[in-house]
């Protein structure tokens, strides 16, 4: 052949090659691409991931689009993520366009929903890639392998239901108030007071509590001045009438044979009443006087200055001074209950003849569960109206795992009355749901109850919010502390709050030996995990993928224990 012919035709055939080898897309190397974190974590109920993916220089074709899609796969299925799409620079689209001489970087998020599977697992890139309209085949490329889920050990099932407190009190104290009252200036007792039902009363009230064998009783005097006339003139008069009052008072309690402790006392000019007193009245101009009260320490300039409110004084003396010239007898009785034993006995057997609060009070006298749900029951049959005792039978009904008989009864409580106990609990049971939003909203219908920290504890820790979750726990003795404790690396406190679990189980000792790995102790790993799998044989098969102790897994002691 002609050479000036067949050189054009060479010239073309190595363009062609060229053009050929620049239009391919080669599998990408994992070099290239970066999944974070290693291994994968569960975090609030999900696995999220972050892939960092550089498309090196002259490797993305021109007229290529390339869709790049995450997939976790496990034994039991697979779950993909967010898929991310790329192209070429004469493609025209609105993707991420990358340069073929330089080539670009790509950052894609992407979360997958949890599952106990996912634990051993492998993160694959995907690639679907066109150029122009021809489809080319791309191997995936594995990123990521396992998935460490130790936060999917929170467990609302574990967690203390809040009890609907019962109010009993052995002793009950009440007083009981009356008065003597004065004439300006003078302190002699007057017939027409002591003769007032208001005396009589009062000293029918002391006999009684003296006579009940349930009783005690004691008396106080307090005589009072009010606050004109000068300092000395009202200390002499609030004592001569404390002096009066109690030897009244002393030859009455000796008729009636009362014999109960009297301690008797006088204040010169009682400001404290006059200033009470003031703030309830509708005087005009209270204010002003309650201001020169705060502003003046100094009884005779305080008593200078509200003389000197020319229009308010007047019914300052007609209306409010009258009422402070007394002597107040104060009975102070104590009614004492009955004793745990007694309480106990009734509940069992004559459960009416006791009140709601002593019903309420007897079921936490016996560690008996069935016995406490059985009081619990008798409470709401005696007094249905009481959320409380509905809502403890849900409460025992939670703690023996019958979930759907302690929703019913928490239910029940609410529609007696909306309660912070039965919504803390409802919270719980929509968290056992994997219901966090109405979790959410139950507990923050709550408040002043004592599970509530706990509880919304257990919430910040299912939500991924770990330092929430272990300032919510304080105080806390639980695995569920524990783990908050442990997801923000504190791990000495952790080691603590589980060696002070009252009822310790296998996912304490899990605990334990997660401490201990994180912590470099493999002893306490093997020593750990050999306690909690003697409670439960099937953790050794979970500890076994564990990523946790996925550097033991060349240890003896260890792969013979989860064999």
């Amino acid at each position: 052949m002609n050479k000036k012919i067949f050189l054009p035709f060479l010239a073309l055939a190595a363009i062609l090659v060229f053009s050929a080898c620049s239009g391919k897309l080669t599998p990408l190397s994992e070099q290239y691409i970066k999944a974070e974190p290693q291994p994968l974590e569960v975090i609030g109920g999900e696995v999220p991931v972050t892939i960092n993916a550089t498309f090196p220089a002259k490797w993305f074709n021109k007229n290529a689009v390339v869709t790049v899609t995450p997939v976790l796969r496990y034994a039991t299925g697979e779950t993909w993520g967010t898929s991310y799409t790329f192209q070429g620079e004469k493609v025209k689209a609105n993707n991420q366009a990358v340069s073929y001489a330089s080539g670009g970087n790509a950052t894609m998020r992407s979360t997958f929903e949890y599952k106990p599977a996912m634990k051993k697992s492998e993160l694959y890139l995907t690639f679907d890639a066109k150029i122009k309209n021809k489809t080319v085949k791309l191997p995936d490329v594995k990123i990521a392998e396992g998935v460490i889920a130790t936060s999917a050990l929170a467990d609302a099932a574990t967690a203390n239901p809040a009890i609907g407190a019962d109010k009993f009190q052995r002793i009950i104290k009440e007083a009981y108030d009356a008065n003597i009252m004065f004439l300006i200036q003078q302190a002699e007792l007057r017939s027409k007071e002591l003769g007032k039902g208001e005396i009589k009363d009062w000293q029918d009230l002391v006999q009684n509590a003296n006579e009940a064998p349930n009783q005690n009783v004691s008396v106080e005097i307090s005589a009072y001045a009010s606050p004109d006339g000068g300092l000395k003139l009202n200390d002499a008069l609030a004592e001569r009438r404390e002096s009066n009052t109690t030897n009244y008072l002393n030859r009455e309690l000796k008729k009636r044979k009362i014999d109960v402790p009297v301690d008797a006392r006088y204040t010169a000019q009682d400001w404290e009443g006059f200033r009470d007193l003031v703030s309830k009245s509708n005087l005009q101009d209270k204010d002003l006087v309650l201001r020169v009260l705060s502003m003046y320490n100094d009884p005779e300039q305080r008593e200078r200055e509200i003389k000197n409110i020319s229009t308010v004084f007047k019914s300052l003396a007609d209306e409010i001074l009258p009422q402070l010239r007394r002597s107040r007898l104060t009975a102070n009785i104590e009614i004492i209950g009955k004793s745990d034993d007694e309480i106990a006995a009734l509940a069992k057997g004559d459960a009416g003849s006791l009140t709601v609060e002593e019903l309420l009070y007897a079921a936490t006298l016996t560690d008996n569960e069935a016995e406490k749900e059985a009081i619990y029951t008798k409470a709401s049959n005696i007094y249905p109206d009481d959320y409380r005792a509905w809502n403890n039978i849900g409460m025992q009904r939670f703690r023996a795992g019958d979930f759907d008989k302690a929703e019913q009864m928490f239910n029940k409580a609410n529609s007696i009355k909306n309660n912070s106990e039965a919504n803390v609990n409802l919270g719980l049971l929509a968290l056992l749901k994997g219901d966090k939003s109405k979790a959410q909203q139950l507990l923050g219908n709550a408040s002043d109850v004592p599970e509530l920290g706990e509880a919304l504890g257990l919430l910040y820790l299912e939500q991924g919010d770990y330092a929430k979750a272990v300032s919510s726990f304080a105080g806390t003795k639980s695995n569920n502390a524990a783990l908050a404790q442990i997801l923000t690396k504190d791990y000495s406190t952790a080691a603590q709050t589980l060696n002070s679990v009252k009822n310790a189980n296998a996912i304490t000792d899990y605990l334990k030996a997660v401490v201990a790995a994180r912590t470099n102790d493999s002893n306490g790993v093997v020593n750990n995990l050999k306690a909690a799998i003697d409670k439960d044989r099937s953790i050794a098969k979970e500890a076994a993928i564990d990523l946790e102790f996925a550097k033991y897994a060349n240890n003896a002691s260890f792969t013979d224990l989860v064999k």
